[in-house]
């Protein structure tokens, strides 16, 4: 099978990937090497073959999301042209704005909550797949189940006492809430995730995240490769306060196989990843007080989210070919 990947087009994917959805792509595309054709933003570092398009430059504004969307049209259109492509699989939330009108078996990874899409995404002739249990119970119309999985390993350092908040800066992983929490508790914190040129995501930032920093407090910036592994392994807690419906999280995936208890809001599947479920801030201080390390778990593994993202492919494009091959009978039979 020969699969052309689709990120967001105002993602970078390859190891240094923050999202969840490129990292998830990226897990996919190292197992598929030299049968992997990525269209991703320049910057991305991939296993297979990376169509870049251009990056966007300065302030995530919605003009600029549609250039960089009229700019994966233009790619897609090239890929399908040049390369025998088997399936398309789209990985971001504006994949209609950028979905050709024919070609190869389509699939498309929500990994956002279901209300997010257009209406119309559970109406089109592409296989779509939820990342979590509560997500698919939240799409209007039954859609199969690959759950994230992660590759990371304990780092040899001692558990230290301070909370951690990791994730995407922005109103609605509620770093807010974590960083009061973490005050109440008397118990540094240390916030890390990346900032994206969203004028709202830098808003929150300057009105509800710096004016909160000081020497209990500190932000990281993004946090990759071992600089995120040690931190995960040596904190006391990881903060998840989402306000969203998360459809998954693999940060809580991450902590938990370093050891490092989960304490979030019951939102979306928080439940189904968490160490402990609160419901305000002065119940995440008493469990940032209370919390103990876990023995690492192995339960949310890359490999057994890759190998059913295959298997996927495999029952895909054999439903097209089997569709292909009945059709071509038919029309022998026709002339015969």
């Amino acid at each position: 099978m020969r699969i052309l990947s689709v990120a967001y087009p105002l993602a970078i994917v390859g190891p240094e990937a923050t999202g969840g959805a490129e990292r998830v792509l990226t897990e996919i595309d190292s197992v598929l090497g030299d049968r992997s054709i990525v269209i991703a933003a320049e910057g991305s570092q991939v296993a297979g073959t990376l169509i870049a398009t251009p990056r966007v430059k300065g302030a995530f504004t919605r003009e600029a999301r549609s250039w960089a969307q009229a700019n994966h049209r233009t790619a897609i259109a090239s890929a399908l042209h040049r390369y025998d492509v088997d399936l398309v699989h789209f990985h971001g939330i504006d994949f209609l704005t950028y979905l050709p009108s024919s070609g190869p078996a389509m699939l498309a990874t929500l990994h956002l909550p279901p209300s997010w899409y257009p209406p119309r995404v559970f109406d089109l002739p592409v296989t779509l797949n939820a990342v979590s249990r509560a997500q698919q119970s939240a799409c209007p119309r039954f859609v199969p189940v690959i759950e994230n999985g992660v590759s990371i390993r304990p780092a040899r350092v001692s558990k230290r006492n301070f909370a951690l908040a990791l994730g995407r800066i922005c109103p609605e992983k509620g770093l807010h809430i974590a960083i009061e929490a973490a005050q109440l508790a008397g118990v540094p914190l240390i916030l890390a995730g990346e900032l994206y040129p969203y004028p709202e995501h830098e808003h929150y930032f300057q009105t509800e995240i710096l004016p909160r920093l000081g020497r209990n407090v500190r932000y990281a910036g993004p946090v990759t490769g071992v600089r995120k592994t040690r931190l995960l392994t040596a904190a006391r807690c990881l903060l998840a306060p989402s306000l969203a419906q998360e459809t998954s999280s693999l940060v809580a995936m991450e902590a938990l196989t370093c050891g490092t208890p989960v304490i979030a809001y019951p939102n979306g599947a928080l439940p189904e990843i968490a160490t402990r479920l609160v419901s305000t801030p002065l119940e995440m201080a008493e469990a940032i007080r209370t919390v103990r390390p876990v023995t690492p778990q192995s339960n949310f593994t890359a490999s057994q989210m890759t190998q059913k993202y295959l298997e996927l492919y495999r029952d895909l494009t054999g439903s097209v070919r089997r569709r292909e091959g009945s059709h071509l009978g038919t029309c022998s039979q026709s002339r015969n």
